[in-house]
């Protein structure tokens, strides 16, 4: 029997094909304050499977895996059925060794909320899942412009329900995809950040998206950047 998670504490769910790699990141999160590992996976399908039982916050997720690799493990963790199943949202990191990775493109386009080199320091990494777990992304903006533009060659059809949104939700939506705070945001178009957080909210609501690194993703796919 596992010890009980603390509360308060950040559920993280490790998932890499190397157990001594997984047993060293083990060690390395749970020597941190507010942040528990509550379970391993060797495989995307081993993932998939834990994030249903195990309900994690977090999820570290190695990208090159056999029987399932991490891109299409997050697409079936962020299957809308499943979203809809849970009480609590979990987030992705991926894992890789390479810097603007492709698979990590498509892994955030499929719900990740970026991606995190295996090199990384046990800080940044530690500083990482609580980003995440905040409803933020890992990587910064022009990161995530460059992976999203090789992802996005070809830009979609703006869907109906961006005509829900106000102009200033519209412009505040550009501004989220440029990669500004809120603060930022709210000295750009002179609001508080309060109202600018009430903004970002209705444009998830409207736009069905789960956090700011989603309105990044739909902005890019779209062409409104």
């Amino acid at each position: 029997m596992t010890d009980p998670v603390p509360d308060g504490d950040i559920r993280v769910l490790l998932v890499d094909d190397q157990e001594l790699f997984r047993a060293g990141v083990a060690r390395i999160i749970n020597a941190q304050d507010r942040l528990t590992v509550v379970g391993e996976a060797a495989d995307g399908a081993e993932a998939v499977a834990a994030v249903d039982d195990l309900a994690p916050d977090v999820v570290l997720m190695d990208i090159r895996m056999p029987v399932l690799d991490g891109v299409e493990a997050t697409r079936q963790i962020f299957a809308p059925a499943r979203v809809a199943a849970r009480a609590t949202p979990v987030r992705v990191i991926v894992l890789t060794t390479f810097n603007l990775d492709d698979r990590a493109a498509t892994a955030i386009r499929h719900g990740a909320s970026g991606f995190l080199l295996k090199d990384a320091t046990p800080r940044m990494l530690a500083e990482a899942i609580v980003t995440v777990h905040a409803g933020n992304a890992v990587l910064g903006p022009q990161e995530l412009t460059t992976l999203l533009d090789g992802e996005f060659k070809a830009k979609a059809a703006v869907p109906a329900a961006y005509g829900q949104l106000t102009e200033r939700e519209r412009e505040v939506l550009a501004l989220i995809a440029k990669g500004l705070s809120n603060a930022e945001i709210g000295a750009a178009v002179f609001a508080s950040e309060s109202t600018v957080k009430t903004h970002v909210g209705a444009i998830l609501r409207k736009l069905g998206l789960r956090d700011r690194v989603q309105i990044v993703v739909f902005a890019h796919e779209h062409g409104l950047v």
